[in-house]
């Protein structure tokens, strides 16, 4: 009889507070901020922030980041993961501050198989606010998100209630008033395929409304003389395909909380609150 193959997990998490390029009011790169990358053989890793302010544009109080992987114990689980990224009294430039806004993914592989079951546990924004004024906002109440794992480690980007769920959510976006084609061409609901991966964007967020200046459309706000807020962005990648098995062997979550891009007064973009997942399993 052949002997067994024993099954080996490479674990893939990092988190990040902060990174971006600026061009206006000062040309400067935003380099990452308290990033930790997790070791492929797992293990246990944080970083915590000084309070951090990049002149008048960008400053936040307090920050910290971790990532995890190890065994699961649990009997039917493989390998679990864990990237969190928070900042704590965020202000940038006098128009966006939050009081904490916490970004997690945790995920779990299965012993066989390759699509991981994921959850977004923690995850939130507190005392969210645009010129002052709060922001409501319709986060998705369940943790995982995503649903139930798709049945024989079929990818999430054709998982069908998950799909059923982005429509709704895009369909929020289409409506609007004066949506500009670039927020349509970017959140369809629709996956797509190039270059060996397949993939899709979506939000945890389902709309956000308040008294703020701007319009907003689903997860998107457009403050004018700002620029435009994007709100738990949330970008799933299948790649390194088996055809014989017929399977994406690799899946990656990356969650920005925050993705400015901004004009006017300040000029940029920036990327906040970052926590990323992308583990695979052999064979």
């Amino acid at each position: 009889m052949a002997e067994e193959v024993k099954r080996t997990h490479r674990y893939h998490a990092e988190a990040t507070v902060l990174h971006g390029d600026l061009y206006h009011p000062l040309v400067q790169e935003i380099k990452p901020q308290t990033n930790v990358k997790l070791a492929d053989v797992g293990g246990y890793l944080s970083e915590h922030a000084e309070p951090y302010r990049l002149e008048g544009v960008i400053s936040f109080s307090k920050a910290y980041t971790q990532v995890a992987g190890n065994p699961d114990p649990k009997e039917g689980h493989g390998w679990s993961t864990l990237s969190t990224s928070v900042v704590e009294n965020l202000n940038v430039l006098e128009v966006v501050t939050a009081d904490r806004i916490v970004g997690q993914i945790a995920t779990d592989y299965p012993p066989e198989g390759y699509v991981p079951k994921v959850h977004f546990l923690g995850t939130r924004f507190e005392n969210l606010r645009i010129a002052g004024h709060p922001v409501e906002l319709d986060i998705h109440p369940d943790p995982s998100f995503l649903g139930d794992k798709p049945d024989n480690d079929g990818p999430y980007t054709r998982h069908r209630p998950l799909l059923d769920r982005l429509e709704e959510q895009f369909e929020r976006i289409r409506r609007g008033d004066g949506v500009p084609d670039k927020i349509t061409q970017r959140y369809n609901g629709v996956s797509s395929t190039s270059d060996g991966v397949e993939s899709i964007e979506c939000s945890l967020v389902s709309k956000a409304e308040g008294p703020y200046p701007g319009l907003s459309w689903g997860h998107v706000i457009h403050i004018p003389g700002f620029g435009y807020i994007h709100l738990a962005v949330l970008k799933i990648v299948h790649s390194d395909y088996d055809k014989e098995k017929r399977v994406w062997k690799k899946t990656l979550f990356d969650l920005k909380m925050l993705e400015l891009e901004m004009g006017c007064i300040g000029g940029g973009r920036a990327m906040l609150v970052n926590p990323v997942t992308n583990g695979s399993t052999e064979p």
